[in-house]
């Protein structure tokens, strides 16, 4: 998921999908899936110091230009990655050139097509459906233009069917399975559990399903209610949902899921309003995208206790990298970056202290070593 949706204007459904209290067995292995949990989220909030990704490849294929056909640079999310393949296209020596699809179909399109017009060499497809975009994807295709996808479909890797090199982005199982490991770790196995997610984005249905089925692994947890809500409409719906939610749950709820920080701008006041203290519970986890404003409130203690953000910048480079590799007639590197928790232990390291998860691996060395820059 990118990271935030202010003027997301593709077709959605808002369903209540209240499950009511479930009920979970299979005692006999609370403490294996206790343990398993905290070893998850040790791992998952190390610092990220050690580079994974490749360390071999192509040279710098000399004099390309590519595009980024961003969504909506509104978008914090698009917009840091739309900078990192900036960053990269600069160090590899190439031109780069950023269009803005403003947060709607017809502005994509349109934003697309002025793409092709302008010829480059590649096209990269900056936090949209590639299946929503076939036919463009397919014209530019047939004129020769490799096309490249950040958050283009619901996992990395290539989608030849729809003629994209490579799809950069996380393993979205991984950031689910991170997200409700730490509730049940931190509950010590008795997390109560509200999910929020928006089934307009097929990746937020998925990613928020794996969450209700890592915590029903966890014999005295409960999944108290799985609300589709929309991304777009949190501003004005949260207070009024949070509000029902407490009534319904009362003090069950002591945990909650979403599978973007934005859900949490939101959900402040009527807690306040309630009595609730700004630390929790309930403790509100993000499965993405650590927005500027989750990075402030796990700082502090309000309101969010972890988000599990992307390496925005790292993937911009990853773009370049996957792009030069095409250049060259090789296979796409298959690298997915490590799934990472940051929590108020460790919110100031590996780029926090910018409010951005920026791992101190060294990347863009590795990377400039591979190009031969």
């Amino acid at each position: 998921m990118t990271r935030h949706h202010p003027s997301r204007r593709y077709a959605g459904i808002a369903i209540s999908t209240g499950l009511g209290l479930v009920a979970l067995g299979r005692p006999a292995h609370a403490d294996d899936t206790l343990v398993r949990a905290q070893a998850v989220v040790t791992a998952a909030t190390n610092p990220s110091v050690t580079w994974t990704g490749p360390t071999t490849g192509p040279k710098a294929v000399a004099g390309k230009t590519v595009i980024y056909v961003a969504a909506d640079l509104r978008n914090g999310g698009i917009q840091e990655n739309g900078d990192g393949v900036k960053e990269a296209g600069k160090a590899i020596g190439w031109t780069i050139r950023v269009l803005d699809g403003q947060g709607s179909v017809s502005g994509i399109h349109s934003a697309f097509s002025q793409a092709m017009a302008l010829k480059p060499n590649g096209i990269v497809i900056g936090g949209y459906d590639v299946v929503q975009n076939a036919a463009d994807i397919a014209r530019a295709e047939e004129a020769g233009i490799t096309i490249m996808a950040w958050h283009g479909g619901p996992k990395p890797g290539p989608m030849p069917e729809y003629k994209v090199v490579s799809n950069i982005g996380s393993d979205s199982s991984q950031v689910a399975k991170v997200a409700a490991d730490y509730a049940i770790a931190q509950s010590g196995g008795k997390a109560g559990v509200v999910i929020f997610t928006d089934s307009a984005y097929a990746i937020a249905l998925a990613k928020a399903q794996m969450m209700r089925d890592e915590i029903k692994t966890c014999p005295g947890c409960t999944v108290l209610s799985f609300e589709d809500t929309p991304l777009a409409d949190t501003s004005t719906r949260m207070s009024q949902l949070t509000t029902a939610l407490l009534q319904r749950f009362g003090a069950k709820w002591t945990y909650t899921l979403a599978i973007n920080d934005l859900y949490y701008d939101f959900i402040g006041p009527p807690l306040i309003s309630a009595g609730r203290d700004a630390a929790g519970p309930p403790a509100n986890i993000s499965a993405g995208d650590g927005s500027n404003s989750a990075y402030e409130r796990i700082r502090s203690g309000q309101f969010q206790a972890a988000t599990v953000p992307e390496p925005l910048l790292l993937q911009g480079w990853q773009v370049i990298d996957e792009m030069n590799r095409s250049f060259a007639g090789q296979p796409a590197s298959g690298y997915v970056a490590p799934v990472h928790l940051v929590t108020i232990k460790n919110v100031d390291l590996d780029g926090g202290k910018k409010d951005i998860y920026d791992p101190d691996n060294n990347y863009r060395a590795a990377y400039k070593k591979i190009w031969g820059r």
